[in-house]
């Protein structure tokens, strides 16, 4: 049986693969997936991606493409992900910032740098005409704890992560959300390490047969808003709204969201240049 190792965030996003594990669906077609949870998110992804710890991970399109660019030794595979992903801009329940204007110039927790929460707080500079080089700060935090601890201490004054993930914090008082900014792009995609690729592109089109037939159907599964309510420990309305804006992917991505990307990087100052689609993306 081959062994392959997969990473992605442990989010709601993500349930499918979990759905699919638990049936023994990778087993059935001798493939042993084994799943590894990233709480860092898409920078210790990425790291892991060029170690050669996981061969795959299900990971942010904005993080992975400037990734690539810098070398890392990946290419996307495909959309996981079509929908934007809503990232909630948090403060600490009792900062006295009330508003995104309140926080210009002040500390971003990041996860880590190249990460989402590093890139998106550029993509809200920019949504909010602020000058990059002089309203930005940062201040490294690794995960959605180490934001929790850094914002309550004050060793930063604001953090970025999806909006549905945090809403336990913000409704148990410890954050407070003060605006959103989604994702220009789909959110999530399929990234394959390039040798790995190589020699066993067979497993990884059954890989992704297997997940797209879940994801096709994952809002038909009897009462699948209550499964998520329970597992992420979140409101079922919450969840009953974060599953109407959400669509999943089957289809790899197009050139054209490529190039988007590529230029709101390239302008924001996150990659030094652009690069042809093939060098990103490896349709299979």
């Amino acid at each position: 049986m081959k062994k392959i190792n997969i990473g992605g965030v442990p989010e709601h996003f993500n349930l499918a693969w979990y759905l699919t594990l638990k049936n023994g669906e990778y087993k059935a077609k001798d493939i042993n997936l084994r799943w590894k949870d990233f709480f860092g998110g898409t920078g210790a992804m990425n790291k892991a991606l060029r170690d050669g710890e996981i061969d795959m991970a299900v990971i942010l399109t904005e993080g992975v493409i400037k990734d690539i660019i810098d070398g890392n030794p990946s290419k996307i595979v495909q959309t996981f992900v079509q929908s934007p992903l809503i990232w909630g801009i948090h403060v600490a329940h009792d900062s006295n910032f009330k508003t995104i204007e309140d926080i210009k110039g002040t500390r971003a927790a990041i996860s880590r740098y190249g990460s989402g929460s590093h890139l998106m707080a550029y993509i809200n500079a920019e949504n909010n005409n602020w000058n990059l080089d002089k309203d930005l700060d940062f201040k490294v935090i690794r995960n959605l704890d180490g934001a929790v601890e850094g914002l309550t201490k004050g060793d930063a004054d604001y953090f970025m992560w999806e909006k549905f993930t945090t809403k336990p914090i913000v409704d148990s008082g410890v954050f407070r959300r003060i605006g959103n900014c989604p994702t220009p792009w789909p959110c999530f995609v399929i990234a394959v390490r390039e040798d790995f690729l190589k020699t066993n592109l067979e497993d990884v089109k059954t890989i992704l047969d297997i997940i797209n037939n879940t994801t096709q159907e994952f809002k038909l599964i009897p009462s699948i808003d209550k499964t998520i309510a329970n597992r992420y420990d979140q409101k079922l309305e919450d969840v009953q709204e974060w599953l109407s804006l959400t669509e999943w992917s089957q289809d790899v991505i197009n050139e054209k969201t490529v190039e988007t990307i590529q230029q709101k990087l390239f302008e924001l100052d996150i990659i030094p240049n652009k690069v042809p689609y093939e060098n990103l993306v490896r349709p299979l």
